[in-house]
Order: structure tokens, then sequence, then C-alpha cells
């Protein structure tokens, strides 16, 4: 912002806020489906919905990886009976301590922050999470832009 040397102290007015909008989610690298599940807060409950809402999700025969990273809820005890239960269909891979940059759903939510909400003003947290909704929409079929964005080509 410019703002002319004869100006002082200008005032910007913003609309405070520290609303936000939790979302899981999980990018197929083969084909760059993505599946999002919307969540209230990030606890190991919301997070077991979105592993069930993702298992159904997976193609007959095969064992679903998902790459996840040391979040306290990845890791509750909570989780240990339903996946010791689908241990033969599905498996957390944990990354090492610090290295988000090497899980691909986290260069999709960069992407989608880029798109979506950066140099535009967003009234109501509604406004803003249906935008993004969009976005995540075109996303949830096959297609070459989150396919390249994972590195498979």
């Amino acid at each position: 912002m410019w703002i002319p040397p004869e100006d002082a102290d200008p005032v910007l007015l913003h609309a405070p806020t520290r609303k936000q909008m939790a979302v899981f989610g999980a990018v197929c690298p083969a084909d760059g489906r993505l599946l999002t599940v919307p969540a209230v807060t990030f606890n190991a409950q919301s997070f077991l919905a979105f592993l069930v809402h993702l298992l159904k999700r997976r193609s007959r025969g095969r064992v679903m990886v998902v790459v996840v990273d040391n979040a306290r809820w990845h890791h509750a005890r909570a989780l240990r009976p339903w996946l010791r239960k689908h241990h033969r269909v599905i498996r957390l891979e944990f990354l090492p301590p610090y290295s988000p940059d090497l899980n691909p759903v986290e260069r999709v939510w960069k992407l989608a922050r880029r798109l979506c909400t950066h140099n535009v003003y967003f009234d109501t947290l509604q406004k803003l999470i249906q935008n993004v909704q969009q976005r995540f929409d075109m996303w949830f079929k096959p297609n070459r832009q989150l396919r390249r964005l994972c590195a498979i080509i």
C-alpha cells in the first residue's frame, strides 16, 4: 500500500477476526483426486471420522497408505482399536518431525490458499468457506493440476 508522505498515521479498516475453518484432506498422487472433510475442530474423533470417510474411497483389493504428520490427534490412543481392526486395508505412515514439505496434501493447501484467498477480501467466514469449497469441488475428480503438483506425471 502506498501512502503520500504528507499523510500521517493512516487508518486501515478491516474486519477483525480470528475465525478459521478446519478441513481434513487427502490427495491421491496417482490421479490428483482430492478428498476433503470439514471438521469443527482437529481431534482424534474428527480424524477418525475422516479415516472412515477416506476408507470408503479405497480401491478394492488395495491397501491405502495415508501419509500423516505428527499431530497429536494422529497418534491418539482412541485410534488404535480402529486401526488394528482395519490394518489390512489402511495404514498410517508418519513423516519425520518438522517435515511438512514431504506431505503432498500440504502442497495442495498452499495452492488452494494462493488461488482462493490471496488478494481477496471476504467480509464473512461463510464467503471464504464457500470460495475454498468451490476449489475443492473442482479437485474432487481426477485432475492434472494436482497430479503434477504431487510430482507424479
